[in-house]
Formats: C-alpha cells, structure tokens, sequence
C-alpha cells in the first residue's frame, strides 16, 4: 500500500506547489478533484481531455516526483431533483472517466446520489426508516426509477473505459453502508465498487474492519480514504447520531471528523490496515483532512505520521518460520 492524499485541502496551492508539498511530506499518491464538490482547482478537466500534450505534461509532473494519481474525483449528485446539478454531476463525471482512462487513472470516487420522491420533485429526500409506509415507498421508487438505472448505464461506460468507480458510502445518498454498496453492484457490474472511508462508517455504527471483511470477499474495495471520526456519546444522548447541528459546533455535535488517530486509536487503525492487506487491498490509503479544530497543515500532518506508523507497505515474505 502507498500512502497519499486529496489533495483538494491544497488548493489554493497551484499544482506544483502541492505536488511539491506532498513529495516533500514523503507521500507517493495524489488523489485529484475533477470538479462538483470537491473542485477543479488542480484538474483542468476540459484542457487535460482536448489536449494529448497537456496531459504528457500534467502526467510528467506528477512523475518527476516520483508520485502517482490514486484517483480522480468527482463527488456530486447526478441523480439529483436540482437538474442543473444532477447535469453538471453528470457531465463531469463522464468527463473524468474519459479523462482518467486516457491517463491510466484506475478509479473515479463520487457518490451515488440521492434522488427527490417523485419526478417533480425540487429538493433530494434521504429515507432512514421504513415507516410510516410512504417513506419506504419512495426508498423503492429512488432505487429502481433513478438509482439503478443510472449507474447501470455508467458502470457499462466505466468497463469500456477500464475504470473502476469508487462510491464513497456517505450520510445522506442511497448507497452509504456495505449492504447498499452490493446491492447497487448486484444490479449494475463490477465496475462498481466503495471509496471506503471509515469516518462515514463510525457514526452510523458501523465496524470498518467488518466493512472491510465484507466488501472485501467481494472485492469490492476499490479505493480507501483515512479519515477518522470523534464520537461524543454525551451529545449523542441528546441529539442522536443523526444530529443536523453544522460541524462547527463541535461542542455540542453527537460527532466530529478528526484527523486520523484523534477520534480512534492507532490500534484500531492497524487493525483497519491490517485488514485491507488481508482481503486484498494494494492501493492508496489517501488521507482526507476535515478536522474542525485542527489547522490544514497540523491536521495533515498528524494523520501522516500516525498513520507512517502502520501502514503496510512492502510484500509480505515467506512464513520462514512454519
């Protein structure tokens, strides 16, 4: 495993200056924003695709420091209610598959997107429970009218393209636990896997090293971010673990994002780790910096030397001793 970063807690640095920054940080992987949430800053998609020249030139800056491109990302909401959303998530989704084939990128993260509860619908709606019975009856309309639909259509154009997509199980879109991650992959291809991030996991209870064991025996991991989660079980008493408080409110939030290693121990980190080599994940674990109370710099910096101190980089051996 390589150790990197997405890079979009870089961006008011140009892209040299974050190359240089994360080779000196002693990385070996960037992840890249291609547009929609997380940006564009140091990915021009549409130059980089028109042009085989600019993209040599992106390519051989990024090797020339001895690093590589883990992933493009594109986080949006391509079946959204808002059309112009939903159209420019679309777009710029297709965009980067294209793109990141070109360039031997092996995987695109975004997420699944969540629908409204109809066709005129002008706002998403995330159902949590089955009941009262309409909530379930718009969970089942979203998966079979617009969910399934759509990343059947995109996970076809990912397998021609040769490029995994990597769905980050998150709060708030259809596909956010290892269930409805191999439920959507059931019903499209296995071009469809999870950006495994253990922060979104934490808060909704789930064990990441159960997610891991899980969506690993179905080799269904196909990008990994390291991120951790603070969960304040006084606030959760109060307001649940679906708490709609902003993140800055951290002394009242049921759950924070940390930088890794201040919402859980280096233990469960390892373990974390250790489980990723285990069910077969040789990728990039690339640090996701949304710390509230800490610094960009400091937060990044604490999640590279904690996690320096776990993560398995070389081959196993031989077992020499058995």
């Amino acid at each position: 495993m390589k150790l990197g970063v997405f890079t979009v807690l870089f961006a008011e640095k140009s892209f040299e200056e974050m190359l240089d920054h994360v080779k000196e940080s002693g990385l070996h992987a960037v992840e890249i924003g291609t547009g929609c949430y997380p940006g564009g800053a140091h990915c021009p998609l549409d130059e980089l695709l028109e042009d085989e020249g600019a993209r040599k030139q992106y390519l051989q800056k990024v090797q020339d420091r001895d690093l590589t491109i883990s992933a493009f990302s594109c986080h949006g909401n391509p079946i959204s209610p808002d059309k112009n959303f939903a159209e420019e998530s679309d777009e710029t989704l297709r965009k980067t598959i294209k793109l990141a084939s070109l360039m031997d990128v092996p995987v695109v993260n975004c997420f699944s997107g969540v629908a409204g509860d109809h066709d005129g619908a002008t706002h998403p709606n995330w159902p949590v429970t089955p009941w009262p019975g309409d909530y379930g009856d718009v969970y089942e309309w979203q998966w079979e009218n617009k969910l399934i639909p759509y990343w059947k259509e995109i996970g076809q154009l990912a397998k021609e393209y040769g490029v995994k997509i990597g769905l980050e199980l998150h709060g708030g879109f259809l596909v956010h636990t290892p269930y409805t991650m191999l439920k959507l992959r059931e019903a499209t291809n296995d071009s469809i896997g999870a950006n495994l991030d253990p922060s979104h996991l934490w808060w909704q209870g789930i064990d990441p090293v159960a997610a891991i064991k899980i969506l690993g025996e179905a080799e269904a991991i196909h990008h990994f971010h390291a991120k951790d989660t603070y969960i304040d079980q006084d606030n959760v008493n109060m307001y649940g673990l679906t708490d709609m408080q902003s993140y800055g409110d951290v002394k009242t939030r049921a759950w924070t994002f940390r930088s890794v290693g201040c919402g859980h121990s280096l233990e469960e980190w390892s373990n974390i780790i250790s489980a990723l080599r285990i069910y077969g994940y040789d990728h990039v674990v690339s640090i996701e910096h949304e710390d509230p109370i800490m610094s960009i710099d400091e937060g990044f910096n604490r999640a590279v030397t904690n996690l320096k101190k776990v993560l398995i980089e070389e081959k196993p051996s031989e077992m020499w001793w058995a």
